[in-house]
């Protein structure tokens, strides 16, 4: 049974999560303090150390409550394509949208210094994994159907992974390209450039086996007559 205490614990926990959240969104990790969390809360900054060791704490709570906060955006986007590469592609341009809709938040996965989290590894490595994480369940699908190679996925996983925060840092911080139909149209050519590639190249070698066994079977029947 949940004691009023734990009620209270979570209730007051939930509010210094979302007055960081809230920080993170509008001014980025620079506006994040112990003091201005308490502010946006409204409560005393000593209060805060009553539920969390420090600031950053803090933030890596609001960086997994984010990165679930993409994975939802990106899965509603992706629904209605279908399983295997066109769903990969989908997922890799939702994750890419999230960012546009929130800038401050591709600051702080993306630009943000190792230091600025106090070193803390667990929240680095939810950034380092952010787009994998999310792409995982498509990619096993396309591992176990034959649409690529288990061998090739890594390499793949870091294409997409570098060609997105390139592009989106570009298009974020320099506005090139200069509008967003045509970001989306680079992105998309990139996106194709990896993934349509490797499906064409296995479904080249899947064809390729299947044109041998008509040979072999052709030749059976003749030798057979």
């Amino acid at each position: 049974m949940v004691t009023n205490k734990a009620i209270q614990e979570q209730r007051m926990k939930g509010y210094f999560i979302q007055a960081t959240k809230d920080i993170l969104k509008g001014e980025g990790l620079k506006g994040v303090s112990v003091r201005n969390v308490a502010q946006q809360a409204g409560y005393s900054y000593s209060t805060i150390y009553n539920y969390f060791k420090d600031v950053n704490d803090l933030v890596f709570v609001c960086i997994s409550d984010f990165q679930q906060e993409c994975a939802s955006f990106v899965a509603d986007q992706a629904q209605s394509s279908a399983p295997g590469v066109d769903r990969l592609k989908k997922l890799v341009v939702g994750y890419v949208n999230f960012f546009v809709e929130y800038p401050g938040l591709f600051e702080l996965f993306y630009l943000a210094k190792v230091g600025d989290f106090g070193h803390k590894e667990a929240t680095i490595n939810v950034i380092n994994s952010s787009l994998d994480a999310i792409c995982e369940k498509e990619w096993n699908y396309c591992i176990a159907r034959g649409m690529v190679k288990a061998a090739d996925v890594e390499r793949l996983k870091a294409q997409l992974r570098y060609m997105v925060i390139s592009l989106l840092l570009l298009y974020l911080n320099r506005r090139f390209p200069a509008s967003y139909s045509e970001f989306m149209n680079q992105l998309t050519i990139q996106i194709n450039a990896i993934l349509d590639n490797e499906a064409l190249s296995e479904q080249t070698v899947a064809n390729s086996g299947q044109g041998g066994t008509l040979v072999q079977n052709s030749l059976i029947s003749v030798n057979i007559k």
